[in-house]
């Protein structure tokens, strides 16, 4: 019989359908529950419960009737963003009366701005995993770093292009938090043009980080997003703001130096100039990203590991 999975209840930057497509690909049972799809993912979630956005009773009945259908075909329940189906206090008695496994799986918002008293919940679940190795300092407990994956398949590199007026393209899933206003402001400084994608469906997005030069992640925190994994997929070099503590861990453990061009939102500026200037490092970047992706980030890799914890719990 065939391993069953429910991965739920959100879809952040399409890990989660990312996921579940990729262990469908291996014969597992596996599907995507979310409470609400995302306006621009609307058709990544095996089922939508269309959740109310208001109304706490409406909300847990919906919420209840989910978990009454989906435990009798669930071997284990892989929770996203620290958010559980039903209330944590009463969601692992049911999971451990009915021995089921769950895992959870965190992105990085839900644990970086937290206290760490308050991400005790942790280890309510049989295992925990993070995206990666910046996100292991904000929790107070062990977690495998898990990179997010892509399906490569998506994602044909789009050959380096000599130009006169260099693209960059920057793609806030929060232009407060990625510090979009100081990318705004650099690239008034340089001879480039610049396109913040920005409440877009992902295909519509796709289509614009192709027609890119450089890709700009985000300037304020400690790691990149699924953005630059997208970007590096497509042959562009990008530029964010990293760790350096978990550059080094992350060179370490994959045994590959990190070709991001790391900045900050004081010398943004400097960094992208000689990036614009030259042709040359834009494309080593360029394929230099690419091939990092291939091997940190190929989502058929990280499903090999993600089926291995499996295993385990």
């Amino acid at each position: 019989m065939a391993l069953r999975v429910t991965h739920c209840p959100v879809n952040l930057a399409g890990v989660g359908w990312t996921n579940v497509q990729a262990l469908r690909r291996r014969g597992v049972d596996a599907r995507l529950v979310v409470f609400n799809t995302q306006p621009f993912r609307p058709d990544q979630a095996d089922w939508d419960l269309k959740r109310p956005r208001k109304g706490l009773l409406r909300q847990q009945v919906v919420q209840w009737r989910a978990l009454s259908k989906l435990l009798p075909k669930t071997d284990i329940f892989h929770f996203y963003f620290g958010l559980t189906l039903v209330p944590k206090s009463l969601q692992f008695p049911i999971l451990k009366a009915t021995r089921r496994k769950s895992l959870f799986h965190f992105l990085g918002a839900d644990i970086r701005e937290r206290p760490k008293e308050q991400l005790m919940y942790g280890l309510k679940a049989d295992a925990r995993v993070v995206g990666s190795y910046a996100a292991l300092r904000f929790i107070p407990f062990d977690a495998e770093v898990l990179p997010p994956g892509i399906d490569l398949t998506a994602y044909d590199p789009v050959p380096a292009v000599e130009r006169e007026r260099v693209r960059i393209v920057h793609a806030p899933s929060n232009t407060e938090k990625k510090g979009t206003d100081y990318v705004i402001e650099a690239c008034k400084q340089l001879p480039v043009d610049l396109d913040v994608v920005h409440g877009v469906r992902n295909e519509e997005a796709l289509k614009r980080y192709k027609q890119a030069d450089i890709v700009v992640d985000q300037v304020l925190r400690d790691w990149h997003g699924v953005f630059t994994i997208e970007g590096m997929a497509l042959g562009k070099p990008v530029v964010t703001s990293l760790d350096e503590d978990a550059v080094r861990q992350t060179e370490e453990a994959f045994g590959l130096k990190v070709p991001i061009v790391r900045t900050t939102k004081d010398d943004l500026v400097d960094v992208l100039r000689p990036l614009v200037e030259s042709f040359e490092e834009r494309k080593r970047l360029g394929e230099a990203g690419r091939a990092y992706v291939e091997e940190v980030h190929d989502v058929e890799r990280m499903t090999d590991r993600l089926l291995d914890i499996y295993a385990r719990l």
